[in-house]
């Protein structure tokens, strides 16, 4: 190994070794002291971090009517929902989408059980919104398989340990690389139903209009509901007091087989775009501002 190497690896090891200290931690708490306690330090230390800087700007791109004071609130409310997802992570056990007066409210159930019915796989799709870990508990607590496909952590130990917490939540997790595709086609060829966040950047994506600006964006999930004719379904956890949430299925998209493939896909991945930029305006201290989402 080369001494870049070995630093890199370091920082790896000390970095999973705070995160399992951190998530031990947190475990011992109860679920609200937890949640409330990280999104306050995190509300009043991201702020001042220079990765900051980068939520700032693209909220000035998302929304340029905004004033400086309203910029701060959101910055500090995204802030605030991220301490609180990282301190749920160790609690995810305690969250019950069927449990009467528990922590999540289902909107719609029918429509969620429809859905799930369906005779063809359903491309479930959401974003780094609320907290995006809970998305896919109606269906698993409800005895249905779905995969989810999602970008693991750049820290592969810390990637572990996440995917470790991940578990009560159920399902099975494959990390977005080349093999994904076909795992998710093999998946719906089964009659599994898929779930994905797909709000991040991807260099291999495409250009579909995010906010008014070019943003490189997945085209899996168009790829596969054209190919497959599947149902692609918005679905988004808001996070309301504290630690508790709703989680709203909406109606499937609408969407055209012209068979110009590349026109179809931008299509259909614009259409999802707009879902996210919807939700987004609606609740924006909820989205993960962080993502370098445009190109500079």
């Amino acid at each position: 190994m080369t001494p870049r190497s070995i630093a890199a690896w370091s920082r790896m090891v000390v970095e999973a070794a705070c995160a399992v200290l951190l998530f031990g931690a947190l475990r011992l708490l109860p679920l609200d002291w937890a949640s409330g306690g990280c999104g306050f330090l995190a509300r009043q230390i991201g702020p001042r971090l220079g990765i900051s800087r980068r939520a700032r700007r693209n909220i000035g791109r998302a929304m340029p009517q905004l004033g400086s004071e309203a910029v701060e609130r959101i910055v500090a409310g995204m802030w605030n929902n991220l301490g609180r997802v990282i301190a749920e992570y160790p609690h995810l056990r305690r969250f019950r989408v069927y449990e009467p007066g528990g922590r999540i409210e289902l909107v719609d159930p029918e429509r969620v059980r429809d859905q799930l019915n369906s005779k063809t796989s359903t491309l479930f799709f959401s974003a780094h919104y609320g907290n995006w870990e809970l998305v896919t508990l109606p269906a698993t607590q409800a005895g249905y398989d779905i995969v989810g496909i999602y970008r693991g952590a750049n820290n592969p130990l810390v990637d572990r340990l996440i995917n470790r917490a991940r578990r009560p939540v159920g399902g099975e997790l494959v990390p977005k690389t080349a093999v994904a595709t076909r795992y998710a086609i093999e998946a719906i060829r089964r009659g599994r139903h898929i779930g994905m966040l797909v709000d991040q950047k991807m260099n291999e994506g495409v250009a579909a209009p995010f906010f008014g600006r070019p943003a490189m964006t997945t085209p899996l999930l168009a790829r596969l509901a054209l190919r497959f004719d599947c149902p692609v379904v918005p679905v988004r956890v808001i996070r309301g007091a504290g630690s508790h949430f709703r989680i709203a299925i909406e109606p499937p998209l609408q969407y055209r087989k012209t068979g110009d493939i590349a026109a179809d896909t931008l299509a259909l991945t614009t259409q999802v775009n707009q879902v996210i930029e919807r939700w987004i305006g609606e609740r924006p201290e909820q989205w993960f501002w962080l993502h370098n989402r445009w190109p500079d």
